[in-house]
């Protein structure tokens, strides 16, 4: 069950919430988002972006940006995921979007085994905790989850107009049959991870 982070961790007064999306596609960026709620936000529907619909994940996304203390989102393209790998570039996302933030906020909770600062050049500021399925427990991590997967399909919505055949405006970059099958066909487009498996045996059986 969902629950405000504040009742489980009361000590605190200025919590951060942060989830990645797109850690598993083969094409475009990894997005993060570090968001800090009130401890009055109460709204039903929110839970992990992965089991509500898109319609409801959208209007969560406005709700969330109009009534949260503060909230940042930053990505990481394609070609730092090939440079430094997806965990680290995942690493540095989060890093960023915590620092972004306006308001000081005093607790991170972070979705997922580990904290940005297992990465050798990250040093978190404020005391934080991994939570491994956060986004199914507390509103913060939920509420980050919706802004960095809705942040995230828009961006792919729009790569889908500018590389066209990929399917990235329904396949988000993920390596579904289609797109594996299109990516044979046509090739890596600008946006493929070259370093996943997927994209570099078809750029080392074209070469």
């Amino acid at each position: 069950m969902i629950v405000s982070e504040y009742k489980k961790f009361s000590n605190y007064k200025s919590i951060i919430g942060v989830d990645e999306a797109g850690r598993g596609p083969i094409a475009g960026p990894v997005v993060a988002a570090a968001v800090i709620l009130p401890n009055s936000f109460v709204i039903p529907q929110l839970d992990d972006s992965k089991k509500l619909s898109t319609k409801i994940r959208e209007e969560l996304y406005e709700l969330i940006k109009e009534r949260s203390i503060d909230y940042s989102i930053f990505s990481m393209d394609h070609t730092i995921i090939d440079e430094i790998n997806i965990l680290q570039a995942t690493f540095r996302a989060m890093n960023n979007a915590i620092n972004n933030l306006n308001h000081p906020g005093d607790f991170i909770l972070v979705d997922g085994s580990y904290l940005p600062s297992k990465a050798p050049d990250i040093e978190l500021k404020l005391p934080a905790k991994p939570i491994i399925k956060g986004d199914e427990k507390y509103h913060c991590i939920a509420a980050a989850s919706i802004l960095a997967k809705v942040y995230r399909d828009n961006l792919m919505k729009n790569y889908a107009l500018k590389y066209r055949g990929y399917g990235f405006e329904s396949n988000k970059g993920y390596p579904t049959i289609k797109h594996k099958n299109t990516l044979k066909k046509l090739g890596p487009c600008a946006i493929h991870r070259k370093s996943y498996k997927p994209v570099r045996e078809i750029i080392e059986n074209n070469n």
